[in-house]
This record gives C-alpha cells, sequence and structure tokens, in this order.
C-alpha cells in the first residue's frame, strides 16, 4: 500500500469518518458503497472521497465502487486500530477521571493500561479497575506496563515536567487535554483536545452567519 507523505489532517479526520460509516454499513450487511454514497454520509463531496482515498492507495474498481469490509480493513490499517494500544493516563482531574470512565477508548483498540497522578489522596485508589500509580514511578509504570502513547490532562503548571519525562521514556505519542500548547522535541507528535476553542470555532461561524442575515 503506498501512502504520500503529505497527508493533511483534515484528510485523516474525514478517513476516519468513512470508516465509521463503512463499519455501520457492515453492521447492515451492506457489501459494496460508492465514493457517492460515502460523500452522503459523511458531508463531503465525491471527488474529495476519492482524492482522499487516493491519498493512501488504490481502492475499488470504477463502476462497481468499494467493497465494504475491505475497504474498512484497509482504512483500520491505515489509522491503526487493526491492533491494540497501550495507553497510560496522567492527571486524574474531572476530565482525566471521566477519560477513565469513559469507554469508548477500548472500543477503539486503545487501552488504557496505567493512571497516574501526584495527589496522595489520589494514589493507590482504585479508578475503573486500575490502580493510580504515583508520579515518581512514572519510568518504571511506562517500562512495565509497555505504555506506547499518553493522554495528559494535568494542570498548566504541571506541562513542562511532565512532557519532559515523557521525552526521556521515549513514548512517541501525546494526546493532550491541557489547556497549552506542548513544545516537544522532534519525533513526538501531538494532538490537541481544547473544548474551549472548539466552541469559540463554532461560535465564531455562528457570529459570521448572523452579520450576514
Amino acid at each position: 500500500m503506498s501512502i504520500s507523505n503529505k497527508i493533511s489532517d483534515s484528510s485523516v479526520r474525514r478517513i476516519s469518518i468513512y470508516l465509521r460509516i463503512l463499519e455501520r454499513m457492515e453492521k447492515n450487511g451492506d457489501e459494496t458503497v460508492s465514493s457517492e454514497e460515502l460523500s452522503d454520509h459523511s458531508g463531503t463531496t465525491a471527488a474529495q472521497v476519492r482524492k482522499d482515498l487516493s491519498s493512501f492507495g488504490s481502492f475499488g474498481k470504477r463502476g462497481l465502487g468499494y467493497g465494504v469490509s475491505e475497504l474498512a480493513l484497509c482504512i483500520r490499517k491505515i489509522i491503526g486500530v487493526d491492533r491494540s494500544w497501550r495507553v497510560a493516563l496522567v492527571g486524574v482531574g474531572r476530565i482525566g477521571s471521566a477519560l477513565v470512565d469513559w469507554g469508548g477508548f477500548l472500543d477503539r483498540g486503545y487501552d488504557i493500561v496505567a493512571i497516574l497522578d501526584v495527589d496522595p489522596s489520589k494514589i493507590g485508589q482504585k479508578w475503573s479497575g486500575l490502580t493510580v500509580c504515583d508520579m515518581d514511578d512514572f519510568e518504571d509504570v511506562v517500562r512495565e506496563q509497555g505504555v506506547e502513547l499518553i493522554i495528559l490532562a494535568v494542570p498548566v503548571e504541571a506541562v513542562s515536567d511532565v512532557v519532559d519525562r515523557i521525552a526521556d521514556v521515549g513514548i512517541r505519542g501525546i494526546l493532550n487535554f491541557a489547556p497549552t500548547t506542548l513544545r516537544v522535541p522532534e519525533g513526538i507528535t501531538v494532538k490537541d483536545v481544547n473544548m474551549v476553542m472548539e466552541l469559540e470555532a463554532l461560535s465564531f461561524t455562528l457570529n459570521q452567519q448572523k452579520l450576514k442575515e
């Protein structure tokens, strides 16, 4: 499978949406799907669907569409959810605790195998079957549990120290819920989840629409 080196974040997001559509179709027993059908369900155009998929290889046959199960399998491999990822959650405040209780990660192959915090009142407590570990033991926990990805949900003032330690143990991916931009060494990929910024983008769009009325 030949994949272009320059794939935009927006294309990756759309590919993820296509996968969810395909999985629904699999459950419905559908065997084939056209780019037009994928575009109708994803809110884009058929041309965009074809362009997105062509960035990752050659799929489907002209006039026949795509095999639903075959394309879903290919996209799982592209995204990396055809396997399980071992994840550690750092920080069990309000956001962190909600993430632990949510079962959606495991459903998509992201297995939270360790939880860490600095709060003595939380260390040793059970969260969704896992014992909260002391951040003092971070390096040992990461090594023993074979952690590959970090979900970071700590206060801003704690970010710098935690990121340095993440870099030192060789973790290459961080999902960041901390309300700040992370400065990380080359080779570490960060994806930020900032709910306030998303709401601001939404309110901006609605405000612009109102101004045009």
